[in-house]
């Protein structure tokens, strides 16, 4: 009698859980490249090892050969990879000169412009609302006389544009197997990153301490989280899985504070509180979808 219950409820919590894994895995992959592959091969060459590897172990793990890809489908699949390239690109060059957090908080205008541009219930926008409550509030813009680097931000508002379009061609590739189209995906955005990486880092890509942790960046920064979002999105509209996803400064704030010794203000606090609090409402509100979302086909 207790197991359904038990079942249906996690079934239902799945994608949180889902997005809550990958932004945790994500924050903590990141923050090892920072501190270990930036000063070797820079951030172009971070990106290059980091995407490589993803593809690689995806690839081999998933073995997306086995299944057939249509020429529609594989246009999704080129663009949503390309997407993904673009991404990691300009987030790693706008770590150059941003803190991680700051760097993810403006990053975060990719995602909650899909949420407030196809959101189709007043509830949504309450958790935007609050979303953005808590970014406002995270940015440090004309406080304490503090001042952001203008390439920085440019290089992290690029890559709000490319996570914008990574959740829309992921969506429409979402009726896809996760593991053929996040292997196929990645390997895609390895096409696009390494060739920069390699002109940018050269030999340095070869030693064996960037392979070696470059292996472990891809696995817990791209790899894992990667898949862990495609299965959440095949389960959740995307205005949803873009408010649940704002969770992310939040996580990468705590992950700093653990491992860089970044200690937050009682107003970056509250902004973490107001994120969480998106991100857990959205959750509550996609759990029980319209009657026109049930009557939609689901995809295993």
């Amino acid at each position: 009698m207790s197991a359904f219950p038990l079942r249906s409820l996690l079934h239902r919590f799945f994608p949180f859980l889902a997005v809550l894994g990958s932004v945790t895995a994500l924050g903590i992959g990141t923050s090892w490249a920072k501190h270990w592959l930036f000063p070797v091969v820079g951030a172009q060459g971070t990106t290059a090892v980091r995407v490589g590897f993803s593809a690689l172990l995806v690839l081999l793990l998933w073995r997306p050969w086995r299944w057939h890809l249509s020429r529609v489908d594989a246009r999704v699949v080129m663009l949503y990879g390309a997407a993904l390239g673009g991404m990691n690109l300009m987030f790693y060059m706008s770590l150059r000169t941003l803190p991680f957090g700051l760097a993810v908080a403006i990053e975060f205008a990719g995602p909650l412009a899909v949420a407030i541009w196809s959101s189709r219930r007043a509830v949504d926008f309450v958790w935007v609302a609050l979303a953005i409550a808590g970014l406002g509030m995270l940015l440090p813009l004309g406080l304490n006389g503090s001042t952001l680097d203008p390439v920085g931000v440019f290089y992290a508002l690029g890559a709000a544009v490319f996570w914008g379009l990574y959740i829309v061609f992921g969506k429409r590739a979402g009726h896809l197997h996760a593991g053929h189209s996040v292997s196929l995906g990645l390997l895609v955005a390895a096409l696009v990153v390494v060739p920069v990486g390699v002109v940018h880092a050269g030999a340095a890509l070869l030693s064996p301490t960037v392979l070696l942790i470059g292996v472990a960046v891809a696995a817990v920064s791209s790899a894992i989280p990667i898949s862990l979002e495609m299965m959440a999105l095949k389960r959740l509209p995307k205005e949803a899985f873009g408010i649940m996803i704002s969770m992310e400064p939040a996580v990468a704030a705590l992950v700093a504070m653990a491992l860089l010794g970044e200690h937050l203000s009682v107003v970056q606090w509250l902004a973490i509180g107001c994120i969480m609090a998106a991100s857990m409402g959205s959750a509550i509100t996609a759990a029980r979808p319209a009657a026109a979302d049930r009557a939609a086909p689901q995809v295993a």
